[in-house]
């Protein structure tokens, strides 16, 4: 990763959970030098520690006296960022992007809480802490082009990107992208409980509906085929899949259930905005 970030203008991380460490760990294998990269928490988990003390990154608990970021990412819960915020405002200076990674909070927020200009509003998955992610983006009217390479180089450690052109997109992008692994994950646990109940022992129901899961996600990545062909082309006429197909699909069935969640989910974001 061909980024200038040193010790005297450095990416400092804040927040370092399952999130934060992701991408973290992601920096460093891509070539990003430890002497560019601070990480600020508090409670550091013995991972966060052993990883710091590996590859000769900064590990501090408060924000160090006289550091100015280049870069900013904050990666805590959002019900603490307005506790967290005014502490940090002295590691900002004019040419500080601060990249959030905190769900439902407003660029306003952010700027409010540390006096910030250049700031990014982004929304990644779980699936980053693996590289499979995707993450949802847009800058603010300061942020030059420069800095959007800057943190569009970053973010690709994560997975995919994909870049909105309103903030308020971005609690829709949360809805659906955000929480979406969630949904999934629960969909392997009702097609584990349907074949139990169906007869199958639990045990092997679950492993039978999470090697589906599994599979046809890594079948998604891989072709080029639409959703919509990959279902056709299991679904024969008259068949098995179809007759499951009449329920899933019918009055009531999946696409009303899904449409009403990212919308109850994208309801929440915007009141986690406070």
């Amino acid at each position: 990763m061909t980024i200038d970030l040193h010790d005297a203008t450095p990416l400092v991380l804040i927040g370092a959970g399952k999130m934060g460490g992701a991408m973290l760990a992601g920096w460093l294998d891509r070539g990003l030098p430890a002497d560019g990269v601070v990480v600020i928490e508090p409670t550091p988990s013995d991972e966060l520690t052993s990883l710091a003390t590996a590859r000769g990154v900064r590990l501090a608990a408060t924000a160090p006296a006289g550091l100015v970021a280049r870069v900013m990412v904050v990666a805590v819960k959002p019900q603490v960022l307005d506790a967290v915020l005014p502490p940090l405002a002295s590691l900002v200076g004019p040419e500080t992007v601060v990249v959030s990674v905190v769900a439902g909070k407003t660029m306003a927020a952010f700027a409010r809480g540390l006096g910030a200009a250049r700031i990014v509003r982004t929304i990644p998955n779980t699936p980053s802490q693996v590289g499979r992610g995707i993450t949802a983006a847009v800058a603010n009217a300061a942020v030059p082009a420069a800095d959007r390479d800057l943190v569009s180089a970053l973010l690709a450690t994560l997975g995919r990107l994909e870049w909105v052109d309103r903030e308020d997109l971005i609690d829709v992008a949360t809805a659906v992208s955000g929480s979406g692994p969630a949904y999934v994950f629960h969909m392997v646990e009702a097609l584990a409980a349907a074949g139990a109940a169906a007869g199958l022992e639990p045990d092997l129901a679950a492993r039978l509906a999470r090697a589906t899961v599994e599979g046809a996600g890594e079948l998604l990545w891989r072709s080029p085929e639409s959703p919509e062909t990959l279902r056709k082309n299991v679904t024969s006429p008259g068949g098995t899949t179809a007759a499951a197909l009449s329920v899933l699909m019918g009055e009531g069935g999946l696409a009303k259930l899904m449409t009403e969640a990212v919308a109850a989910a994208a309801k929440r974001s915007r009141e986690l905005a406070g």
